[in-house]
């Protein structure tokens, strides 16, 4: 058991390493287009199925609620928390069409659009994210397995570089925090004061 423990750990902090080296400018550019979002008056929307789907829920919390520290909430939602439009949708138009039809709902040219998906081939994220680039929005990509269709509908993609599931969840929850406390510090740090 020891011996399998300390292998997830070692593949964790292989991967983190990897991020450091690789990712770090991509994370920096989605922390600033959420910026340039917000304080234009634009929203975050963000989706994804099973555990990304509790990734997105945990980014809107973060983004709305708080970080580190008390300041103004932010607007985001995440399009996986309601089930009487996901169901309605679902029986009404097909899984395929439950973040899509909610993007054409509630989105607005300059918001963010987030989709998260381990495989980068999920079909409903695929969907909403063109929507969301007819509907002029940053689309955004938290991805793995190399991107899949997804990557190629995103201004950004950030593809984590492993194609194991835990990895790639590991992954994009460390970027959504360090994203996270990028905008509650660029907008509401103390260096922010006079923008």
């Amino acid at each position: 058991m020891k011996s399998i423990i300390s292998q997830q750990i070692s593949e964790h902090i292989e991967l983190m390493k990897l991020i450091d080296s690789e990712l770090t400018p991509v994370i920096a550019n989605i922390a600033n287009r959420l910026m340039e979002s917000f304080r234009i008056g634009n929203k975050l929307l963000v989706m994804g199925n099973g555990g990304s789907a509790a990734d997105a829920q945990h980014f809107a919390g973060e983004i709305v609620s708080r970080f580190r520290f008390d300041r103004p909430g932010l607007p985001a939602i995440a399009l996986s928390t309601d089930t009487s439009i996901i169901t309605a949708i679902g029986n009404d138009y097909g899984f395929e069409r439950v973040f899509a039809r909610q993007i054409e709902a509630l989105a607005s040219p300059g918001d963010a659009v987030i989709g998260i998906s381990t495989s980068g081939n999920s079909g409903n994220v695929i969907s909403a994210l063109q929507v969301a680039r007819q509907a002029g929005c940053t689309t955004i990509g938290l991805l793995g397995n190399g991107g899949g269709a997804i990557k190629g509908l995103c201004d950004i993609p950030l593809v984590i570089p492993s194609s194991d599931t835990p990895r790639i969840q590991e992954g994009h929850i460390t970027a959504i925090h360090i994203i996270c406390d990028l905008v509650e510090q660029g907008m509401f740090g103390p260096s922010s004061e006079g923008r």
